[in-house]
């Protein structure tokens, strides 16, 4: 009996599922021989090994934001990305791998100068620029020369600049101190014509975190403890840029007036009035600052002077991966960077389960007898703050000691997450403080029906639906809203009920400069919110010290990645492999658009990231200057 052919139909979607599946092992197969020759050409690509001249110059063209700890960029999305011709759009580099870098030139015989070429250079918080500032003057104590050149300085440029020996500018270049503000974005407006409906709860009176949600100009409260916290800042570095080119404090122009009568003095020539305020040493073109370099290291078969790259040079001092002594006793370090949310998140983030685990193998890591906290973050959910505190109480229960070491900001949940420590160190210029709780909530009740949508159905308690989101459509009732704002208010007395246990301050004194305020690292010392000023640094000694270590290594407390991710990260690390992909282009994206976008997206993005099971938050977003 012969068998029954299938049906036409059936052999047609068969025939069609075959062809898939053919192109599909086609790509998969294709992409795995690219790969792997990727990885072949990683082996055997020692040939083009970038070498340092006998006599050389190390130019630091820096390219992207200073921070303590690089987000987690997965290896193949960067690469893809890379090849389709879209660069990482903030890139970013890390302070530690800069300051190793500049120590290995120091005592580098070949390294004879560091050339700054801060041109592509982002931002930096002053306590980050200073840290670095600090590795070049050693640099230069061993007689050796830092020298800074460039088209157009911002003023995160210029700061670390006025840390060299001499200060070029290009003939048609420009410098520009504009000084520090806040000017978030306000979108109250917006909300009401998209019927949105904003609930806040807060307790502080300058708890401005939600201001944007709710107003369409900054409060008066907010623009005082701003207004403060911004003119310290600048007179930190007016102070430190004046001493370094020796000239007054009262040189910088703060006026439009001021600065348009200087400029009518050299007929509105930018490069003249900064030579004339002794902002720079000399104006000199590309090719005659060329020459000069030149005659001080010698010439390159380029027709340039004798050079090296700061990642080329980086590559080779150091070390692709981090040796961990067995042996050695350490200070763990764990650094905190970024919005904290509840659960487990990548590097960038701190995410509450993430951040304890890396405190927990501290805890259980017999060699780690004391640990850092490196905290850069304006904070983020409460409950996750609360347990990184657990963990910091069961560390020093464990008998080894804890410092907190504030970097840039450590306001909010980023205080909340320091005061459990033994002692809290800031530098003069960090932002912390602003101890507050607040609640947001944004409901669409009176956006459904212009939508023509409804939601409706039955419960058995009135408290159905509440957890599934039914409120966002339906808005909040007075006892709703009541209920919120009793949770805030616990919220806020647990907050400065913890300050005041770990400070050893009454809940009175905390609360007089709780409220949501928020001060600079000099104003907390005062105030008893931390106990010292002092460098990263300073803070790891502090740590050696209360644990009685002499000798001791520093270990780095990273999340690992699993072996996909290291291999991928490994291989397209190679800068030969990464000569294989197209350049990328540049946007041509309008960049004031750019930066109006850019600021909506960072706004809502901080929304997604409220993730807190009682939908309490302790976050400063104003804590950040821009200039």
């Amino acid at each position: 009996m012969s068998e029954k052919k299938p049906g036409i139909l059936r052999r047609f979607f068969g025939g069609i599922w075959r062809a898939i599946s053919l192109v599909r092992h086609i790509t998969f197969n294709l992409i795995f021989a690219i790969l792997f020759i990727f990885i072949l050409v990683s082996i055997f690509s020692g040939d083009d090994k970038v070498e340092v001249p006998e006599s050389a110059a190390l130019v630091l063209n820096l390219s992207g934001d200073l921070v303590e700890e690089k987000r987690y960029v997965d290896p193949l999305d960067q690469v893809l990305n890379e090849s389709m011709g879209s660069e990482e759009e903030e890139p970013e580099i890390l302070v530690t791998d800069l300051l190793k870098t500049i120590q290995a030139a120091k005592t580098d015989e070949r390294i004879k100068a560091i050339v700054l070429d801060l041109s592509s250079f982002g931002s930096g918080s002053m306590d980050k620029l200073t840290m670095v500032g600090s590795a070049l003057q050693d640099f230069k104590a061993a007689g050796k020369k830092v020298l800074a050149t460039g088209d157009y300085y911002s003023q995160n440029q210029y700061f670390l600049a006025s840390y060299a020996d001499s200060i070029n500018l290009n003939p048609m270049g420009t410098v520009l101190q504009e000084g520090f503000g806040s000017y978030p974005m306000y979108y109250k407006s917006a909300l009401e014509k998209l019927k949105v409906t904003t609930h806040v709860f807060k307790v502080g009176t300058y708890k401005s975190a939600v201001e944007p949600f709710t107003r369409d100009t900054m409060s008066d409260e907010a623009k005082e403890a701003n207004k403060a916290w911004l003119e310290e800042l600048w007179a930190s570095y007016k102070a430190q840029v004046a001493e370094r080119r020796g000239f007054a404090v009262d040189n910088f122009d703060e006026t439009i007036t001021g600065l348009y009568q200087k400029l009518q003095a050299v007929n509105g020539d930018m490069t003249q009035y900064a030579l004339d305020a002794k902002l720079v040493d000399s104006i000199k073109t590309r090719e005659e600052f060329r020459q000069d370099l030149i005659a001080l290291v010698g010439e390159s078969e380029k027709h340039s002077f004798n050079q090296i790259q700061f990642k080329d040079y980086q590559a080779q001092v150091l070390p692709p991966v981090q040796y961990d002594n067995p042996l050695t006793e350490k200070v763990a370090v764990v650094v905190a960077r970024g919005t904290i949310i509840d659960g487990s998140a990548k590097a960038g983030t701190i995410g509450g389960d993430t951040t304890a685990a890396l405190l927990r193998r501290a805890r259980f890591d017999e060699k780690v007898k004391a640990v850092v906290l490196r905290i850069d973050s304006g904070g983020g959910s409460a409950f996750a703050s609360e347990v990184i505190g657990q963990e910091i109480k069961l560390l020093k229960a464990a008998g080894k000691p804890v410092i907190a070491s504030m970097g840039a900001v450590a306001a909010s949940g980023g205080y909340w997450i320091a005061a459990p420590a033994n002692e809290i160190w800031a530098s003069p210029t960090t932002i912390t403080g602003s101890i507050g709780i607040f609640g947001l909530f944004h409901t669409l009740e009176n956006a459904m029906p212009v939508l023509g949508l409804n939601i409706d159905g039955v419960g058995t308690s009135e408290l159905a639906g509440l957890s599934s989101g039914l409120p966002l459509f339906k808005g909040l009732t007075p006892e709703m809203s009541g209920i919120f704002q009793l949770m805030i208010n616990k919220g806020y007395d647990d907050f400065i009920g913890m300050v005041s246990e770990n400070r050893g301050m009454s809940k009175e004194a905390v609360d007089k400069v709780a409220q949501g305020r928020v001060w600079t690292g000099t104003k907390a010392l005062e105030f008893g919110l931390v106990d010292k000023l002092g460098t990263f640094d300073d803070a790891i000694a502090a740590a050696a010290e209360k644990a009685g270590l002499q000798q001791y290594d520093i270990k780095v407390m990273e999340q690992e990645l699993t072996p996909t991710e290291q291999l991928l990260r490994d291989m397209f690390a190679s800068s030969t492999v990464q000569a294989l992909l197209p350049d990328a282009k540049e946007s041509a994206f309008s960049p004031l658009l750019k930066n109006i976008v850019t600021q909506i997206n960072q706004d809502f993005k901080v929304l997604e990231q409220f993730n807190d099971p009682k939908g309490i938050y302790s976050v400063c977003m104003s804590c950040t200057a821009v200039n």
